[in-house]
This record gives structure tokens, sequence and C-alpha cells, in this order.
């Protein structure tokens, strides 16, 4: 045996643990996700487009194997490269006309949206940078969040930084003018879509002076491009359009209700059991910091920059039992609340809540033990009309991954199902139809590999999740998979006896698994399947190959190639061959 063939050898022997347990169960796995950077194309659904423009000009394969096949059941001859190109084009999912129609009133849509938008990763210890704007802007955020503050070294300009932690900061000006890039690359370079409004909620953490500043930089920074007036075509006393808002950016503006107490979670939260001793040390310095500093009066300058958006932490429940808040402001208020500040209120009150989303906007950000950048999961919010569901977009995590399905070929606004706009129920309809979902498999082409891996080590699979919202915050998850794919077994399937395809099996890298995976579900709008292609390692959690999301409503019946992205949301040049069936029951 040659040394290379031995070295090899041992290098599998080594991973071989009989006595190696999982360390979490399997789902837990597809809950992660990996850092994003400035490679990245998923998060906000943009992926759509940059994956349609690209896919031909990344020299996209198809394998021998899903050739036989296509031209076994007729749908491409095997040397017909024109159709192969034109079946490779077809989109696995499109966005209704309707989903996208910008004639309704703004709380009538779901916005893509960020949360702590300058940080790097760590919401204690990380990094702040105005790059990080620019990265989720382009993924397709389309309401970002900044957090400012005085800076004791020069009071002229304001920073953004995450206060009471050991988050390094960047100027509030260099964050404005990475925002004002964004808007015009948008402008000069759209592919696919017309540029929406970016909303900016703005966290203030400044004293008169300092907010003095801030509505002085952003002015100077943004120009026209600044929304500080209301809409000509606005109707007196209702919602403005969003077609109204054109391209502007709209700044969110906090409204401090008289004697308030700091609810945001952030500071009321426990420790989680798994944080570190540092992360313990630290939360309980950020909480007594925060507790001790009273939140500060907003200037009227800065007060009439948010035009659409009044951003208020309710202290009880009446903004949604009698649709209105004590001595909040006298128009356009956006209830600003914890994920777990509102959970409590979810199952009970779903339709009363849902009812004042329709016309009031709602930012649900994440629960103060979420330190890490773990994420929310936004499905359950969304279902009861939550338009802004902040989220963590430091990894391509599972809920990056439906915020990337629900707002997949759009322009970060999604049109809301009927119940939940002005004059729904606030809950879908009762005794709602059955469907069913048919995924038929055939299999896929270049997988990647994981670092360190050989191709020989790897026993591809492909699992699928349909996600949709349970009661309450809960989350209802039904999981289907194929077997795993052995090149060394022998496949008699039709269409490789039938046309003599390669002797010998496909590559890993190419498993073909002809299976068809079923499911049945309650008419929901809101309903997600998530993929991914994994490896079938024994003793040991199946790492994840790739990846993507998609929601049920936009899918395409049909022979479709699924472009599959990896974990920190780049695209790879790796597809799957599926056809999909919705029906009704």
């Amino acid at each position: 045996m040659s040394d290379s063939k031995e070295l090899g050898l041992s290098s599998r022997m080594a991973k071989f643990n009989p006595f190696k347990t999982k360390s979490r169960p399997d789902d837990d796995d597809e809950d992660q996700g990996q850092a994003i950077d400035s490679n990245t194309v998923a998060g906000g659904g943009h992926s759509a487009f940059l994956l349609d423009i690209t896919q031909h000009q990344r020299h996209v394969r198809v394998s021998e194997s899903l050739r036989a096949f296509l031209a076994h059941e007729g749908i491409v001859s095997l040397h017909d490269s024109e159709a192969l190109c034109a079946l490779l084009d077809r989109p696995i999912v499109t966005p209704p006309a309707h989903v996208i129609d910008r004639s309704h009133p703004l709380p009538e849509y779901f916005i893509s949206s960020s949360h702590n938008t300058y940080l790097m990763a760590h919401q204690l210890f990380g990094t702040s940078s105005a790059g990080a704007y620019e990265t989720t802007l382009r993924a397709g955020a389309r309401c970002i969040e900044i957090d400012a503050w005085d800076n004791p070294d020069n009071r002229h300009e304001p920073k953004v930084t995450h206060g009471y932690t050991l988050v390094s900061n960047i100027p509030f000006r260099e964050v404005c003018q990475t925002i004002r890039d964004a808007v015009d690359r948008e402008a000069a370079e759209v592919v696919g879509y017309s540029p929406t409004p970016i909303l900016v909620s703005l966290e203030n953490h400044c004293d008169r002076d300092g907010q003095l500043r801030l509505v002085q930089i952003m002015k100077e920074v943004w120009e026209d491009r600044l929304l500080s007036l209301p809409a000509r075509d606005q109707q007196a006393g209702e919602p403005v359009r969003l077609c109204g808002l054109g391209a502007k950016i709209a700044v969110i503006v906090e409204y401090h209700l008289p004697d308030e107490e700091d609810n945001s979670d952030s500071s009321s939260s426990s420790s989680s059991s798994s944080d570190s001793e540092e992360e313990k040390q630290a939360r309980k310095e950020y909480k007594a910091k925060k507790r001790a500093t009273p939140p500060p009066i907003i200037i009227p300058e800065l007060a009439e920059l948010g035009v659409y958006g009044q951003s208020v932490k309710p202290r009880d429940t009446s903004w949604y039992t009698d649709g209105k808040i004590k001595d909040g402001p006298p128009e356009h208020h956006l209830i600003n609340i914890s994920e777990s500040g509102l959970a409590p209120h979810a199952a009970e009150h779903a339709a009363e809540i849902a009812q004042h989303n329709a016309r009031y906007l709602m930012r649900i950000f994440p629960k103060g033990t979420r330190i890490s950048s773990r994420n929310l999961s936004p499905v359950p919010f969304w279902a009861v009309g939550a338009q802004i569901c902040a989220l963590n977009w430091q990894t391509f995590s599972a809920s990056m991954q439906l915020n990337d399905a629900l707002f997949a070929g759009t322009a970060g606004y999604v049109l809301k199902p009927a119940s939940l706009r002005a004059g729904g129920c606030g809950i879908p309809a009762s005794g709602a139809r059955r469907k069913s979902l048919s995924l038929r498999v055939i299999g896929a082409t270049d997988l990647p590999l994981p670092p360190g891996r050989e191709t020989d080590s790897l026993k591809p699979y492909l699992t699928c999740t349909l996600v949709q919202p349970g009661s309450g915050t809960e989350l209802i998850k039904v999981k289907r998979k194929t077997a795993a794919y052995h090149q060394r077994k022998l496949l008699n399937l039709p269409f490789l006896m039938a046309l003599g395809v390669g002797g010998e099996n496909s590559a890993v890298t190419d498993p073909i698994w002809e299976e068809t995976l079923e499911w049945e579900f309650d008419d929901d709008e809101l309903v997600f399947l998530r993929m991914f292609v994994k490896s079938d390692d024994s003793f040991a959690s199946n790492p994840i190959l790739a990846v993507t999301a998609v929601r049920v409503l936009y899918l395409q019946s049909g022979w479709r190639f699924v472009r599959m992205l990896d974990l920190k949301g780049h695209e790879t040049a790796c597809s799957v061959l599926v056809n999909c069936e919705v029906r009704e029951l």
C-alpha cells in the first residue's frame, strides 16, 4: 500500500470513534449558521435576483446522471444544451404579483429587518462596523438599526455602539454615509426590482446637544434622500401607502411615555446556563448601568423626523385592547417590544394583536439572553402581523433562511395575507382547507465538500422540514428525508439502465436519490420549506453541505433546479433537481 493511501486510511480511521455520541439533536444543527460577510447574497430575499443573474456566468453544471434522467423522461434530450439552459433558468419561486404590489398602506407589509445592524458578532464583546450596513442592505434589509451615543472625545461627532458593553464604536456620520452610498448604488444599479424605502430604527442615547448633532448630520449627509415631511398623496388620518414613500430614508424615532421604566427585556432577562462567567458578569454590569440611566428626553427637532414612526415600548395592554396608547403619540405609533414581552399575549390575544398591527407598525426585537447573536423565530410573530421582526444578521441561521424565503424575489416589502390586513379578522379563517405538497427529488450536482473531508467519506441525503406557525410562539415542523446515497451501492434505475450512463454510479458529489417526499398541511400563507443536503455520518452530527428555504406560496410547479447556498449565505455551484406540486385536498 502506498504512503498516500495509508495516510488516507489512517485519517478516516481517526475519525471513527464508536464511543462518540451526538452532542445535541440533529435538528439543532439545522438551526445553526455561519458568519455572513461581504460575499453573502442571502438573508433578505435578494439572492433570488442574484442567483438568476449569475447562474450561467458561474457555469452551473448538470451531472451526466441527471441529464440521462431528463432525457429518459422526455423533458430535455440528452444533447440539447439550449433546452437545458432554459430549464436551469426556471425559478423555483416566484412571488405572486399581489404580494409585491406597493399600493397598500405601509402597516400592511412585512418588512425585511435587522437588529443592531452595526454589530459583526457578539452583542456584548463584538466589533462595530459601518460595512455591516452595506452588507445587510445589499442582501435586502429594509429596516436597519442605529444605536447613537454621545462621543466624549468629540462632542460634535456622535458614535454608534452597543452601550454599557465592550463593543467597539464607529462614527455616526460614517454610518450615515454608508447608508447614503447604498441608496445611491441601488438607484444606479437596480437589477430585477425598483428600490423601496429604508427605515432607520434610531435608538437615541444622546443628550440634547448630541441629538441636535444627529439631526444635523442626517440632513447634511442624506440631503433630499431623507424623508422629513409627510408624503404629498397621503389622505388625512390614513396611513401612508408604500408607494408614497418612494426610495426615501425614513427615520423611526423613540417616543418615551411619562415616567417610563425600562422594560426592554435586555435589562431584565436572566443569564443562560450556557453563558461563560465572563458573559454573565458582562450582562450583570450591562443591566446595572442601563437600569441606572433614565431615558433621554427627545428634542423636537429629532421627534419631527419620525414622520411615520414614533417608537413606543408599551407599559400595559391598552394598545391592543383599546386600540390606543395612553399618553402616547397622537399618530403613527410603533409598538417596540421584545419577543419575550409579546409572547405571553400572542396565543390568547392573537386576533386583537393582529388587528392592531393591520393599522399600526410593530417591531419585535430579540430577548436579552441572545447575547451571542442567536435569533428569534420570526414566523410566529409574522403570524400576528408584526411587520418588523428585527433579526441578528451576523450569521445565516435558520431565522435568516426563513427571512430570505419570505422576501425572495421582492424588494424587501411583502404584502401580508388578507386576514392580517385592514378589514381582516386577524387570524386565518377557521376550517381552513387542507393542502398537500409533493416534492419528487431526483438528485444533485456538485455538492460542496466540507473543509478537511474526503469525497468518499460522504453519504449525502436530502432532508426537508415544513415549517408553519402554531399556537402563540410555537412552530409546527414536519420533516421528511431521502435515504443516504452510497456511490458503491448499485442503482438499477430505469433511466440509467436504458441509456447506459457511466457504467459506474454517479460520484458522491453528484448523488441520485429518486424519491418523493410528501406533506399535508392547513392552508396558510406562512408555510415554509427548509431544504438541506447533509451527510449521514455515523457517531457524529450530520454536517450540512448546502441549504435553501422557500415560501410554499411562491413555489413553482413542475421540474426545477433548486440553487443551493452554503451556511454563510453564499452562492454555490450546487443544484438539486426536483418536481414540485402543491394541490388542495
